[in-house]
């Protein structure tokens, strides 16, 4: 995901993606932990997006 893409998002839409990222990380925390998961960088690549939207977040509201 990019930063432009994340930055024209509005806030309950950049909630609705934060949400969407926490059950993705959750769940792909659960495939590794049951020895499912093949591509485990998939795991990284989530954690960063969680970072930017997060990150997104923090700068609109300080605006």
């Amino acid at each position: 995901m990019k930063v432009s893409e994340l930055r024209s998002k509005n806030a309950a839409e950049l909630n609705t993606e934060l949400e969407s990222l926490l059950k993705a990380h959750f769940n792909l925390r659960m495939q590794r932990a049951t020895q499912q998961l093949s591509n485990t960088s998939q795991l990284g690549k989530v954690r960063r997006d969680i970072a930017r939207v997060r990150t997104i977040m923090t700068e609109n509201a300080g605006k």
